[in-house]
């Protein structure tokens, strides 16, 4: 049996998959990275267990990527910082995704056990 601990990072690691794997790709402008932020939010506090997540795109990196006379540009890890919040049984694990040695590293910060 897995413990609880090792359960809510499971649980951290789908909502960081589901994340990156549903949102990359879209399109994004400096004028829709707002929207894109709390819709991406949004979408994973859906999932079980999951209690904040914090999406920032930013606008200097999005427009630094527009190679072409539409105005936007696909989204990437390379594009956006990630944080989350994940309780399970009375375990929080808190992670974040960002950029490191030119690659969007998704990690754990801490595993605390709140009872």
């Amino acid at each position: 049996m897995v413990t609880d601990a090792q359960q809510a990072c499971f649980e951290a690691g789908i909502k960081f998959g589901s994340l990156y794997h549903q949102f990359a790709g879209t399109p994004v402008s400096p004028s829709s990275t707002r929207s894109l932020e709390a819709a991406m939010a949004e979408a994973i506090e859906n999932q079980p267990h999951c209690e904040s997540v914090d999406v920032t795109i930013h606008d200097d990196r999005v427009a630094d990527a527009i190679d072409h006379e539409n105005g936007y540009t696909e989204l990437t890890g390379s594009l956006m910082d990630v944080r989350m919040r994940i309780a399970y049984e009375g375990v929080t694990v808190r992670t974040r995704m960002e950029m490191e040695g030119g690659y969007p590293l998704m990690k754990l910060v801490d595993v605390v056990d709140d009872d």
